[in-house]
C-alpha cells in the first residue's frame, strides 16, 4: 500500500504537475545509493556529480568550485556572466573565503541572480527586506568580497524591469568572448530557478520551451512554497509568497559550465530532496522535470551523500 495505490480518489490525484509519470518517477530511485553516481546516456561527457559527506564538505567544496571558475576566467584574460541562486547559500562564504585568500578581484564577473520573490505583477520586496534575494545575495557574496567584489554596476537581479533584459545582456557578453556559468539548485518539485514543471502544459513543443528566458509573477507549485516554509521561513508558510519573477530555460540551459548543489537534508533521517535529486540524474530530460536537463551540460553536481538513500520508509 503506497501513493500510486490510493491515489485515485484522494486528495493527491490531481495535485502533482500533469506531465509526470509516478511509476517512472518511483523507479528513477535505486536501492543502493552508491549507483547515484552511475554515467546515464543522457549526461553530458563532461557532466560530473560529486558525493559530499558533510554539509561542511559540501559548503566547502561547492565554494571552492564557484571561486575557481571565478579565477580561471580571470586568468584567461576573459568576462565571466555568472546566474546566481539564493539556495543553497553556504557556499558563498567560501567562494569568498578562497576568492579573498588569492586576491582575484571580481571587476570580470556580471552577476545575474536567477529569481526573486514576488506578487502576480512581478513586482518585488525592497532590497532592504531581510526576506528579498537581492539583500540575501548582497549579505552572502557581494558585500563579504569587500574591494575584490564584482562592480555595483554589474550586478543584476530579477526585478519586474530588470529581468526581461538578461538575455540581451548574457548575449553580449558571449558574443564579446564571455563565459557563461549556470549556479543552481534542486527545486522540491526539480524546478531551476522557479522555473516549475506545470509551465511545460503552456508549450506545443520541447523547442518553443526551451526558447523562454524568463517569466514575470511565475505561478509557483504548492510544494515549493512549503519547500521555502521549511528552509527559509521555519515553516511559517503564511510568510511565503505565492510568485516570483525568474529566468527560464533559454538561459539556465545555455551554460558553458554548471555548478549545482543539493543539501536538501533536516536530520534524523528527514530530507526534502532524495526524490528530486535521483529524478534528476536518472529521469532523463523533459519539460515537465526542469533540473533533468542540467547532467545534459558540463559541470558539477554536489550532493550530500545523504539524499541518495536508501530512500526507504522509517518512523522518526
Amino acid at each position: 500500500m503506497d501513493l500510486l495505490t490510493t491515489l485515485p480518489g484522494s486528495l493527491m490525484e490531481h495535485f502533482f504537475p500533469a506531465g509526470w509519470d509516478l511509476k517512472k518517477i518511483d523507479a528513477c530511485v535505486d536501492d543502493d545509493p552508491k549507483s547515484i553516481t552511475i554515467r546515464q546516456k543522457f549526461w553530458h561527457p563532461k557532466f560530473q556529480p560529486v558525493p559530499c559527506d558533510s554539509i561542511h564538505d559540501f559548503d566547502t567544496l561547492l565554494g571552492h568550485e564557484i571561486a575557481l571558475t571565478i579565477k580561471q576566467s580571470r586568468d584567461a584574460g576573459e568576462k565571466l556572466a555568472l546566474i546566481l541562486p539564493v539556495g543553497p547559500m553556504g557556499m558563498y562564504r567560501w567562494a569568498v573565503y578562497f576568492l579573498t585568500e588569492w586576491g582575484v578581484p571580481c571587476d570580470h564577473v556580471f552577476g545575474f541572480n536567477m529569481d526573486e520573490w514576488s506578487d502576480a505583477q512581478g513586482n518585488t520586496l525592497p532590497s532592504t527586506n531581510p526576506g528579498a534575494f537581492q539583500y540575501a545575495m548582497e549579505q552572502a557574496f557581494y558585500g563579504p568580497l569587500g574591494k575584490l567584489t564584482v562592480p555595483k554596476k554589474q550586478r543584476n537581479f530579477a526585478l519586474k524591469k530588470n529581468l526581461p533584459t538578461y538575455a540581451d545582456r548574457i548575449g553580449e557578453l558571449k558574443s564579446g568572448g564571455a563565459k557563461l556559468g549556470v549556479i543552481f539548485g534542486i527545486g522540491r518539485v526539480c524546478h531551476i530557478a522557479f522555473w516549475e514543471p506545470h509551465f511545460a502544459a503552456e508549450y506545443k513543443t520541447e523547442a518553443e520551451w526551451k526558447q523562454q528566458s524568463y517569466r514575470i509573477g511565475a505561478k509557483l507549485h504548492p510544494l515549493t512554497v512549503e519547500q521555502n516554509a521549511i528552509t527559509s521561513f521555519k515553516s511559517r508558510t503564511t510568510l511565503v509568497p505565492a510568485y516570483a519573477n525568474t529566468i527560464g530555460p533559454a538561459l539556465f540551459l545555455s551554460a558553458d559550465k554548471i555548478i549545482g548543489g543539493a543539501d536538501g537534508t533536516l536530520g534524523r533521517g528527514m530530507m526534502w530532496q532524495g526524490l528530486s535529486l535521483w529524478m534528476t540524474l536518472r529521469h532523463g530530460p523533459s519539460p515537465w522535470i526542469p533540473s533533468s536537463y542540467m547532467p545534459t551540460q558540463p559541470g558539477r553536481l554536489f550532493f550530500l551523500k545523504e539524499l541518495a538513500g536508501p530512500l526507504v520508509a522509517e518512523c522518526n
